[in-house]
């Protein structure tokens, strides 16, 4: 099986938020981790509170916040 790495997107609630963002599989984390680093500011005024990164349907790290540090 080859891997692919996706995303899910979580409101602030913890509900999903199915049309946030891309549903693209990524051949590699980095590739995943570099479109979220381009798409967090959207996602975010899109609703999305939090992310998830999966590989081929296990949790590699998440819930992760995309609110901003003060």
């Amino acid at each position: 099986m080859s891997e692919g790495y996706t995303w899910t997107y979580l409101d602030a609630t913890g509900a999903s938020v199915a049309d946030a963002g891309t549903a693209a599989v990524f051949p590699s984390q980095g590739e995943a981790e570099a479109y979220l680093g381009e798409s967090w500011q959207e996602l975010a005024d899109a609703g999305v509170g939090a992310v998830t990164l999966w590989r081929d349907g296990e949790v590699v790290y998440g819930p992760m916040s995309l609110e901003a540090a003060d």
